[in-house]
């Protein structure tokens, strides 16, 4: 999409968000209705598009991580918008009274959504839902790394809603610079670090509020009296789930020395039960693309070199990609040092370091001394373990012998520190 379209869009959005101010119930909800119509409707569609993007990825893992994910977010919304849009009465001092007082929520106007590639229409159509239910028209610019999933949002949004309601602009890094610079009312952006500080300076030119899901080293700990089966496997679980490619994925592993063996020989285990013949097993994701494979490729090869211990944990994991294919298998790192760039950059794939502590309070100082996470699973039988666990930490969600499932719970907020 060229810049002027995108610019004429912006304006009209604009113009009709000064113009309706007031958005009733049954105007939203009609929104979301159409949304829920369209993944009804045009869910097989958008799978085979995310398939195509990926190489390899199952429908499945899109029906429960992008659909399933989206129509529980509709049913919430749709179940307790008209409670969250009624006026909050406060009370009024003695001397402002007889006056009475009371919160209005309103509508900010237009919301830009940037959306990334990983779950291309969950990440991209759950920010639409929120900002619609609000009573905001919405601008969506999905990745280009999945080019074939952004058109047929495109497409289907064009078909459902009117440009002045919803719509969808696409175009490569640079377009997302221009879009990032337009002044909405909110602006929420998804994706690494790096380019939300871009969005985040692009933004401020305009003061543009943002909402930033940036990611991070998310951790768990292990401490000495848990299930080591029961952990191993759902650590695995969360960590291979899209092959690493998930935002709050476990990154990076605490756990005392005499436990490695018996996490990797479990870890090992559970994907040889769930990923049988990994290079041609449909349910194991691939790597979105060339370049994210060369930059996990690269990772393993300088922790190799700086030397760390590689355990892959499949059988054929030592099989090279072949042609076309962005297969990684899944692999535990330990020993890399602090320097490695898998001990400093977010993941964001099949690879798992673990790191030997030989007290709870030094694994606490560990995830201290970093970048507040995104998310921290613990896993522990003893209560006041996990309690000390967090009392002495901060993260954006928390799950307690498990991990990722924090983000399924509604009632919850979702985000990072910050």
């Amino acid at each position: 999409m060229a810049p002027a379209e995108s610019h004429a869009h912006f304006q009209l959005q604009r113009q009709a968000s000064r113009e309706h101010v007031d958005v009733p119930l049954l105007v939203r909800r009609e929104r979301l209705l159409r949304i829920q119509k369209m993944l009804d409707e045009h869910g097989p569609v958008l799978a085979s598009a995310v398939q195509a993007d990926f190489g390899m990825r199952s429908p499945l893992l899109t029906e429960v991580a992008d659909f399933f994910v989206l129509r529980s977010l509709l049913s919430h919304t749709l179940r307790h918008l008209g409670r969250w849009m009624k006026p909050k009465k406060v009370s009024t001092p003695l001397v402002l009274q007889p006056a009475s007082a009371w919160i209005a929520r309103q509508p900010l106007g237009v919301v830009g959504v940037i959306s990334p590639w990983n779950y291309p229409v969950q990440l991209a159509l759950a920010p639409a839902i929120t900002a619609l239910a609000a009573g905001n028209r919405v601008m969506l610019k999905p990745s280009e790394l999945t080019p074939h999933t952004s058109a047929q949002l495109a497409a289907l949004v064009a078909q459902f809603f009117s440009p002045d309601e919803f719509c969808v602009v696409q175009g490569d890094a640079n377009l997302a610079a221009l879009f990032a610079s337009l002044p909405f009312d909110h602006l929420v952006f998804t994706g690494s670090t790096a380019v939300g500080r871009k969005v985040a300076q692009a933004a401020a030119q305009n003061l543009t509020p943002t909402t930033l899901e940036l990611g991070g080293k998310s951790p768990c700990i292990i401490d000495g009296h848990c299930d080591m089966k029961d952990a191993a496997l759902k650590i695995a679980h969360g960590k291979l789930l899209n092959a690493g490619q998930t935002c709050i994925a476990p990154d990076y592993v605490l756990l005392p020395p005499a436990l490695q063996a018996a996490f990797i020989e479990k870890a090992r285990a559970w994907v040889a039960q769930h990923y049988p013949n990994l290079a041609a097993n449909r349910d194991y994701s691939h790597i979105i693309n060339p370049t994210q494979l060369a930059r996990l490729q690269g990772y393993l090869q300088q922790a190799a070199a700086d030397g760390a211990e590689i355990v892959p944990l499949a059988a054929d994991a030592a099989n090279p990609s072949s042609g076309n294919s962005t297969l990684l298998p899944p692999h535990i790192v330990y020993n890399a040092p602090a320097h490695s760039p898998l001990m400093q950059e977010e993941i964001f794939g099949p690879l798992l370091p673990l790191v030997p502590y030989q007290q709870l309070n030094e694994a606490l100082e560990y995830i201290r001394a970093r970048p507040l996470p995104l998310a921290l699973y613990v896993f522990g039988k003893t209560q006041a373990q996990i309690d000390h666990v967090l009392h002495n930490t901060v993260s954006g969600g928390v799950s307690v012998n498990d991990t990722l499932f924090h983000v399924a719970q509604e009632n919850l907020p979702f985000g990072g520190v910050g």
